[in-house]
């Protein structure tokens, strides 16, 4: 008796479900929790993703059980509904938006076509997906992890190809993450040491009516402009509108704090439970992440490329490092031209120049997904 029970014991558990997939993925999921907590690499939405790549590959866990007829669901199954309806990559925009400072971009609107160029990324990546095979949608989605905006590219890829959401989330947020190796690299190659010591000159102070006037005009041309957009861009530019309005400290303080950290460990989470060993271990898996850095490193070169240009247009006055930063991984891309600022140049201070461009490329990667979602949605 003993010991017919503990081989039911033994055969009940996951210990016995185990294939060589799933301590694969278990190893991903130990290295990526290594790489958030060690070299923090993007920790707060890293490790959570992390974390539910692990409990995923645990057999018999059963965490993302699709609800069926009557039998219940796992909870990451309905935890889950937030990412694919949309609700999670919105919230998580709106707490963005609280936190960030559009002055920059006001103050130098040129910094605009940074910010756009910097989307060149998204358009190479897509076209190259496309002549290997992978459906308009499929590139779409792959494309957008050019943006360096994970939410855009979770957004964007739960409605045109959910079904390669778990690489493309975790391809979007390790090159946020990896943006201090990738960036300079470009950056020094596409300019010279003349370019990169160039000190720009102080911003122009920003109005309140400026600021609170911005979120509004931005919301109206843009949903409608590209309606498919407006969840991202809305909620946005209400918690911006929360942040310069000035009259709702409680409401922007809980979008910047309490309700971005509910939000992240909701999304981290579930985003990474979509990676089942018998869905992500394909060499389509590998392509989507080759595609993804080459998207990343396109998007880099278009904001140094326009970033050269209105060097010379303004005489030599604009730093064309500050176009890298027209990816929208704020701050940490304005950071990365600040560093190599100084490199060149110790005196050297770029980083509010930078978020000119910075702050854009959230606009802009929102953009250009709804531009794709508008042609292939």
């Amino acid at each position: 008796m003993f010991i017919d029970a503990l081989k039911t014991i033994w055969l009940d558990s996951g210990f016995a479900a185990l294939t060589w997939q799933h301590l694969v993925m278990i190893g991903i999921a130990c290295v990526l929790i290594y790489l958030a907590i060690v070299k923090k690499f993007e920790p707060l939405l890293l490790l959570t993703i992390a974390f539910g790549v692990l409990l995923a590959n645990l057999p018999l866990a059963n965490l993302m059980k699709e609800e069926i007829d009557s039998e219940t669901g796992g909870l990451l199954y309905y935890l889950y509904l937030g990412v694919k309806k949309g609700i999670y990559p919105s919230l998580i925009f709106m707490g963005v938006g609280a936190m960030t400072d559009f002055g920059p971009l006001i103050s130098r609107p040129s910094s605009l076509l940074m910010g756009a160029a910097a989307q060149l990324g998204i358009f190479m990546a897509f076209i190259i997906a496309n002549l290997l095979g992978f459906t308009p949608q499929e590139a779409s989605s792959i494309g957008i992890i050019g943006g360096a905006d994970g939410p855009t590219a979770i957004f964007t890829t739960a409605r045109l190809a959910p079904h390669l959401l778990p690489a493309i989330a975790i391809a979007a947020y390790s090159y946020m993450a990896l943006i201090p190796i990738i960036q300079p690299p470009i950056m020094r190659a596409l300019t010279t040491e003349k370019e990169r010591k160039v000190k720009m000159e102080q911003l122009r102070e920003v109005s309140k009516v400026e600021k609170i006037c911005f979120p509004i005009v931005v919301t109206i041309f843009c949903v409608l402009l590209l309606p498919s957009v407006a969840p991202l861009i809305g909620m946005l530019m209400l918690g911006n509108l929360f942040r310069e309005s000035g009259v709702v400290e409680r409401l922007s303080d809980t979008a910047q704090n309490a309700l971005m950290n509910i939000v992240t460990i909701f999304l981290g989470v579930t985003v990474g439970a979509t990676a089942k060993a018998e869905t992500f271990l394909r060499l389509e898996t590998l392509a989507i992440i080759a595609l993804g850095l080459v998207a990343f490193a396109f998007s880099t070169v278009g904001g140094i490329l326009i970033g050269k240009l209105m060097y010379k247009l303004s005489g030599g006055k604009i730093n064309p490092l500050i176009g890298s930063a027209g990816v929208s991984a704020v701050p940490m891309a304005a950071r990365v031209s600040q560093v190599e600022g100084q490199k060149a140049n110790p005196s050297n201070f770029l980083l509010m120049h930078a978020m000119g461009p910075n702050v854009a490329g959230v606009i802009g990667s929102a953009v250009a997904a709804g531009i794709l979602m508008a042609l292939f949605g």
